[in-house]
């Protein structure tokens, strides 16, 4: 009988203090998920069209140091982790296009916002922007000043807001809770629809209790499924009225993840990241996961 090979966590590596702190995260989150992690660098190649002056290290020797660094990484994660399979990955390209095509057969993507040399491109966090724009499995990214906080247990935030996306981010929250034995808060922001005209006469009105039932209601059923699935998770609503991104940043101060939809239910349609998850991408301080 043949056993299916469960597909690799990915973590984009380039020895930044943020790859660091994201290539740990991502060996914890492996070695609970009995997952392959699959330690991925992108190794491109600059050409310099004027002379330098100094030694020029060949070309192959530079990579084969290279390759060596990662397998002792490797090494040092699997005495860290006895029993994970850990594999290393030297790629010749760009970064963000490295880790896509890795992510192709992966369950999950982890790197950090910001990293340096191949890893940070031209603008700060332009592969983690990427990345998340463009991956079909989830990714999570790790902040490059992630703040450690103390609190009563480990919290999930996850916002919901009943699009296709947020389904799939309240699964992928649960199964996150349910293997770090953390309790959910799924958290539903609804903006207010008063609406003054421009003299001051009229006004918009609505039932505030109405909306907020159903906005608990959409939570309720939003959730219910994965709930059922992961029946030992504890999950609380948060019902906010504002800005859902405002919301969630700062709900992710207290976080130990924040999961969010690629894209919700506003904006425009076209868009492959939503205004909502780049704005907690920018924003956030703990780990964001952004699913699709």
């Amino acid at each position: 009988m043949t056993t299916t090979q469960p597909a690799p966590i990915v973590i984009g590596y380039d020895g930044s203090p943020g790859s660091v702190s994201a290539l740990h995260w991502a060996a914890d989150a492996a070695d609970r998920a009995l997952a392959p992690l699959r330690i991925v660098e992108a190794f491109e190649v600059v050409i310099v069209t004027r002379p330098s002056p100094g030694h020029v290290v060949p070309l192959e020797a530079v990579r084969t140091a290279r390759q060596a660094t990662l397998e002792k990484l490797a090494a040092s994660i699997r005495d860290e982790h006895p029993g994970l399979e850990v594999q290393t990955s030297l790629v010749g390209g760009p970064a963000a296009g490295t880790l896509l095509d890795a992510a192709q057969d992966a369950r999950l993507v982890v790197l950090g916002s910001r990293g340096h040399g191949g890893w940070s491109g031209l603008l700060v966090g332009s592969v983690a922007v990427q990345v998340t724009t463009h991956a079909e499995c989830p990714v999570v990214v790790i902040p490059h000043d992630l703040r450690r906080h103390a609190q009563e247990g480990p919290t999930v935030v996850v916002g919901v807001d009943g699009s296709k996306a947020s389904a799939n981010a309240v699964d992928f929250a649960f199964g996150q809770a349910d293997a770090l034995q953390a309790k959910v808060v799924a958290l539903h922001a609804w903006t207010s629809p008063f609406l003054t005209y421009a003299d001051g006469a009229s006004m918009l009105q609505f039932d505030e209790d109405k909306i907020r039932e159903e906005s608990r209601l959409l939570v309720a059923e939003s959730v219910a499924g994965a709930a059922a699935d992961h029946p030992d998770v504890e999950w609380t609503t948060e019902l906010v009225t504002g800005s859902a991104a405002q919301a969630l940043v700062r709900r992710a101060e207290s976080a130990d993840l924040v999961v969010v939809g690629s894209r919700g239910r506003g904006g425009f349609t076209g868009l492959l990241l939503g205004s909502v998850s780049q704005s907690v991408l920018h924003h956030a301080h703990c780990p964001i996961a952004i699913v699709r």
